[in-house]
């Protein structure tokens, strides 16, 4: 029997204040649709389809998704209406998953629990226990076993007591499901379709409904706001380092690290804190990261260090590199091994071969610099003409002095040294210093310009 999942994400979640769709809303680094899609995906179901609404077609564009039926909800009537707008393309032969697109955290394998323990012929709803379950749908159940779900303000004083609420987390065979969704009345204080209310119906129908129950709140909690929004980040933040963690990375302190996407690391990784991972990034044996900085897709061989406040994206590194404190990495940038960058230096677009060193206060861009080079204080690559980027080529062993420009296109030969204070224009030769200085003169009888009204 195949499964389909339908993930409700019509809604347009007004308690956000956002003119974004709720679904859309970004939690560590991606919207909270494509967290359900990732977790849909991990269950190998062979239909997945999203029920959108609010937002159009910017929902479809902001989630990359081509394995995904789009199924419109043009009016929102409630979750039972959004189910239906889904039902006709569902497969009777296969099992209905029903997820919420405000629902971020929900993990595979508890749906593989869910699937596992019903029998294929009968339904289940995942349930939680809440010390305050004021506003949720409560969980009636008889002799133990599940009768049907009343809405917050559908339920009477007994029912409002109920710690066990409902999820939002349905699994039912498609062909009862279809039935059943035929029979929905929108007879409640609301005037909407409630898909609560095929619990009901099934057991009506002798259908066992089976309630099992998360681990935890954190996993089914729904996102309205912007508040349980930073409530389900911190959740995932301290789920992905716990992660970490067990395969021995260390951190400074666990609360104080951001992971907006995949991070991979080596042996002996250490992260200090206030580090944030954006991307898919990849730190080697050994490396440690400094306080306060920002990672975006890039690679970082072993042992390398990268000290504090450091701005560091699509860049890759060899072994034992130090960066920082205090660089800029941009796009395209290739250190080999040993490579030093030192503070408020700015890279891009540049290779820098085996132990060359740029250590202070300089921008290299569209550049090649060989092994061994040492590129001066305040030095800087003029690649760009206003119209076109230019190339400058550094050779193995040269010394670049401080305060140097290097005019592209230029080729600075293995072995040269250029003088401190220089503007390069031209290729200077292997193994020779070159210099470019105007002469310096002093000029008699000049006075400083008093400001006007002074003599």
């Amino acid at each position: 029997m195949g499964l389909s999942i339908i993930i409700l994400a019509a809604g347009q979640g007004t308690r956000m204040c956002s003119d974004l769709p709720k679904v859309l809303q970004r939690l560590a680094g991606k919207p909270l649709l494509a967290h359900v899609l990732s977790c849909s995906r991990e269950v190998a179901a062979d239909d997945i389809c999203v029920v959108y609404g609010y937002g159009g077609e910017a929902v479809k564009e902001a989630v990359t998704a081509p394995d995904v039926r789009w199924v419109l909800q043009e009016e929102q009537l409630g979750t039972g209406h959004a189910v239906q707008q889904a039902m006709p393309e569902t497969p009777d032969e296969n099992r209905v998953l029903i997820l919420a697109g405000d629902v971020p955290l929900l993990m595979a394998t508890t749906i593989a629990r869910m699937i596992t323990q019903t029998p294929v012929d009968e339904m289940a709803v995942l349930t939680v226990d809440l010390d305050d379950p004021a506003g949720y749908g409560r969980i009636v159940r008889k002799d133990g076993k599940v009768r049907c779900i009343v809405e917050q303000r559908d339920a009477d004083n007994e029912q409002q007591k109920i710690s066990e609420i409902n999820t939002g987390v349905i699994l039912c065979p498609a062909d009862k499901l279809k039935a059943w969704l035929d029979n929905l009345r929108n007879d409640n204080e609301q005037g909407e379709y409630y898909l609560t209310d095929v619990i009901a119906m099934a057991v009506a129908s002798n259908v066992e409904v089976h309630g099992i129950k998360a681990d935890t709140w954190a996993e089914v909690m729904g996102i309205n706001d912007k508040k349980q929004l930073a409530e389900a980040e911190r959740a995932l933040q301290a789920r992905l380092v716990d992660e970490l963690m067990q395969q021995g990375v260390g951190f400074a302190d666990p609360a104080r690290v951001d992971i907006r996407g995949t991070l991979k690391c080596g042996k002996d990784v250490f992260v200090d804190v206030n580090a944030v991972f954006e991307g898919d990034v990849e730190l080697g044996d050994g490396t440690k990261i400094e306080s306060n900085n920002l990672i975006r897709d890039s690679k970082l061989g072993a042992r390398t260090v990268v000290h504090s406040n450091c701005h560091i994206e699509g860049a890759t590194t060899g072994v034992e590199c130090e960066i920082g404190p205090f660089a800029r990495l941009r796009p395209g940038v290739v250190l080999a091994d040993k490579v030093k960058v030192g503070n408020f230096v700015e890279i891009k677009k540049t290779t820098v071969g085996d132990g060359s060193k740029i250590n202070h206060l300089s921008y290299i861009g569209d550049a090649e610099i060989g092994a061994g080079v040492n590129v001066g204080a305040g030095t800087i690559t003029c690649n760009y003409d206003g119209k076109d980027k230019h190339k400058t080529k550094i050779g193995d062993g040269a010394f670049i002095g401080s305060g140097v420009e290097l005019v592209a296109p230029v080729e600075i030969g293995a072995g040269a040294t250029i003088g401190a204070g220089s503007t390069i224009t031209k290729s200077a030769p292997d193994e020779q210093l070159t210099l470019e200085r105007a002469r310096q003169t002093s000029i008699k009888g000049w006075k400083k310009p008093g400001k006007e009204g002074t003599s």
